[in-house]
């Protein structure tokens, strides 16, 4: 089967499409002919190397993807999907099968759910990796209805989900926003925009200028890292959506998302798919390439700016 794949670590051009074995499914597991997979900034850290430790002996190439979408093509024992289904799934790329990028994926049965009805597979690849980002984010806060919450990088994929089921929650958002991305902030449920600063210190203040006290939590979906402490009030909680060191102050409780170890992606997945369905979040797609374009996508992550997902379409 094709997939994209690396021999070395490096820049976008490292990224070919390589020939890979079918995998087959065992016990519990699920194969699924992928029409689509996402671009994530994971694929952009697993590409340079910066997460080699996560690919000690496994052999290249590497396959990138966290997430895809496509029709069950085959099951394992005690499986209880049909072949031709329609669905969604998380996958993790340090594996020897490797990720999502490829024109067949075998995942357990509980990283599996049934698409949203009625929306495009190729945006639907676009769901799972950031909307159970913004899932676990949430359910690790933990805050009461009423309560305030900031969400950096609001603009985002991650940023846009994250915004979206604290209003489903019952929270108050405070979001930043260029002038051009306001409107889009809004659209998805924001109740304050505050400007976007050229610097991190100047949108800490920007946040405060809106939030005196400060926010009862931060979803740090821009990858701020310390100075997004600052919005927090004393005794708050920031939810950091990439693993690094963050020493907490004035008693903010710090918080790692890492979505491998969610404890219920089935559930967590199946609760996204049914509010994409009832459009309580949107899907939006940035554009769709094909898997020969993976270094172009990975240039366009890494440059920012994309408003929705990179879609690679098999």
């Amino acid at each position: 089967m094709r997939a994209v794949g690396l021999e070395q670590y490096g820049g976008p051009d490292v990224l070919r499409v390589v020939d890979r074995p079918l995998p087959v499914p065992g016990p519990g597991q699920v194969r699924i002919r992928v029409a689509a997979a996402a671009v994530n900034p994971t694929d952009l850290l697993l590409r340079s190397g910066q997460l080699a430790a996560a690919t000690a002996g496994l052999e290249p190439p590497y396959t990138p993807g966290m997430d895809a979408s496509g029709v069950v093509d085959a099951v394992g024992d005690g499986v209880d999907l049909g072949i031709g289904e329609p669905v969604m799934t998380f996958v993790n790329p340090f594996q020897a099968a490797g990720g999502a990028q490829a024109e067949y994926v075998v995942v357990p049965r509980d990283q599996v759910v049934a698409a949203p009805r009625g929306l495009d597979l190729r945006d639907v690849a676009g769901l799972p990796m950031n909307g159970l980002t913004a899932h676990l984010a949430l359910s690790l806060l933990d805050l009461p209805q009423g309560s305030t919450l900031a969400v950096t990088g609001a603009p985002g994929a991650l940023g846009g989900y994250a915004v979206q089921l604290a209003k489903h929650r019952g929270l108050r958002v405070v979001a930043d926003a260029t002038e051009s991305d306001r409107e889009l902030v809004r659209g998805l449920g924001a109740d304050v925009v505050v400007p976007r600063a050229a610097t991190p210190a100047e949108l800490v203040g920007a946040y405060r200028g809106a939030l005196p006290e400060g926010a009862d939590a931060v979803v740090d979906a821009a990858i701020l890292g310390a100075p997004a402490l600052g919005i927090v009030r004393d005794g708050g909680r920031l939810a950091k959506c990439r693993p690094y060191e963050l020493a907490s102050e004035r008693g903010i409780i710090v918080l790692s998302v890492q979505v491998p170890g969610h404890p219920d992606k089935r559930s967590a997945l199946e609760e996204l798919a049914g509010l994409a369905e009832k459009g309580v979040l949107t899907l939006r797609t940035a554009a769709v390439l094909a898997p020969e374009q993976a270094p172009e996508a990975h240039r366009r992550l890494e440059a920012g700016g994309v408003r929705g997902r990179l879609i690679l379409a098999f």
